[in-house]
Formats: structure tokens, C-alpha cells, sequence
């Protein structure tokens, strides 16, 4: 078998995504053969070479599997939670040893894959694949057409820190209900940001009510209760790499 750099393999083997398995590689959490392995660039036989993370042997013979979770709102988006809140593990039991594909945050529900399949959250999560997610977001106040339109063009959040323009949105109007006094909307977006959504709602002064992605690309969860899961089909995969 030919080589490989040592993050695609742990990421292929499940450990982590691709760029977190490059931060366990940095932080001396992999051995390769007894010996702390930092450097990125390391390349591992997988037929000769044993791996470890954090002493224990990471091997790579899982059947790949994908998989969408209607997340419910409560539930943390990791594998291992610091604090022991609910994860998203905990609502999908399978053999395999699987991760998510980005993130939700713990009061967003909504669509989620999970996968032990490296190469795919490398190609679903990366900026430069543009892959599109759905949001209906519930805000405080009816909202104008003016604020709808800053969301459309882009406004400016804080990126850990950093100011950050969005890029273009779809933003439509869904409800607006003077009683209730709130807005409903539909904003689809082809970016990452840690809580973008959140964020670019409270840059024009909107607080968040309610927020739930209905879809990543063309798949929804639509038709999944709140909490369950599917397998996802050969076609849905195929649709979110090509």
C-alpha cells in the first residue's frame, strides 16, 4: 500500500476531521511506532505502521458510513463534551466510530451529518466547496426590507475576534406577525462562521428567537422527526462532493 500523510489517514480512520487531526498532530497527541510524531508533512504506510492517539492503536478498517441527524436543540456538537452536556453521539448508535461535519451550536436544531469518512468532511466543510445550508431563523420585531437587504449583501460579525464581511446571502421573508411580533425568515448561506447566522442577525439588530437548518445542499431533514437519523443514499453523497 502506498503512503499517506499521517492526518488523512487519522481523519479517515475516524479520529477527527482533517484539520483537527492536523492540531493533534502539532500538540504531540500521535505516536507512530512508540514515537511522538509534530510534523505535518509525516507520511505512515498503514499496512506496517502503527498509529496511536493518545495510546490507543487507530486503526482504519471501518466501512465508511454517512449519516443525517435532525438535531435536536439541548445537544452539543462534538464527540466528547468537557462540560458532560448531551451530544449528538448520543442520539446516533452505530459501530462505527463517527464524527460530526462541522457544527451546530447547543440552542440550534436542525440538519447534521456524521461520518467517519475524512476526505468527505474535508470536502463538505471546506469554504472553497461552497456547499449550501438552509436556516429559518426566528427574530424579535418585524423585521424591514432595508435589514433584509444588509443581510443579502453582507454584513460585518466578529470571526474570533477578527471583523468579517459575509458573503452574499438568499434571504427571504417567511412570516411576519404583528401580534406575535416577531419576523420569520429562510437565509441560505455558503459559509462556515462559528454561530454565522446568530451573528449576521444581531448586526442589524435582530435577536434570534428560534434557529433551525432545514438543509445541507439539496438535503433536508424535512421529513425526520426531531432527534432521528437516516443513512444517507449513494446519489445524496455523490450530490455534496462532485
Amino acid at each position: 500500500m502506498e503512503q499517506v500523510r499521517l492526518q488523512k489517514f487519522l481523519a479517515e480512520a475516524g479520529v477527527a476531521s482533517r484539520r483537527k487531526s492536523e492540531e493533534l498532530i502539532s500538540a504531540g497527541k500521535i505516536a507512530v511506532n512508540g514515537k511522538v510524531v509534530t510534523e505535518l508533512g509525516t507520511k505512515i504506510n498503514p499496512e506496517v505502521d502503527k498509529v496511536t492517539y493518545n495510546g490507543q492503536i487507530v486503526e482504519n478498517r471501518e466501512e465508511k458510513v454517512y449519516i443525517l441527524l435532525n438535531k435536536p436543540i439541548g445537544y452539543v456538537t462534538t464527540a466528547n463534551d468537557q462540560f458532560s452536556r448531551d451530544t449528538v453521539l448520543d442520539l446516533v448508535k452505530v459501530k462505527e466510530r463517527i464524527v460530526p461535519c462541522g457544527r451546530l451550536d447547543m440552542y440550534t436544531s436542525g440538519a447534521l451529518i456524521l461520518t467517519n469518512d475524512g476526505d468527505f468532511i474535508y470536502k463538505i466543510t471546506h469554504p472553497k466547496h461552497e456547499i449550501s445550508k438552509t436556516y429559518t431563523v426566528t427574530l424579535k420585531g418585524i423585521i424591514t426590507n432595508e435589514e433584509v437587504q444588509n443581510l443579502r449583501e453582507g454584513v460585518v460579525i466578529d470571526d474570533d475576534g477578527i471583523p468579517y464581511k459575509t458573503k452574499e446571502a438568499k434571504v427571504k421573508i417567511l412570516k411576519t406577525d404583528s401580534e406575535k411580533d416577531i419576523s420569520r425568515l429562510e437565509i441560505v448561506i455558503h459559509e462556515g462562521k462559528n454561530r454565522q447566522v446568530r451573528k449576521m442577525c444581531e448586526a442589524v439588530g435582530r435577536k434570534v428567537l428560534a434557529l433551525h437548518r432545514t438543509k445541507i445542499g439539496d438535503i433536508g431533514v424535512k421529513d425526520l422527526k426531531i432527534g432521528t437519523w437516516r443513512f444517507l443514499k449513494s446519489n445524496e453523497i455523490l450530490h455534496l462532493i462532485k
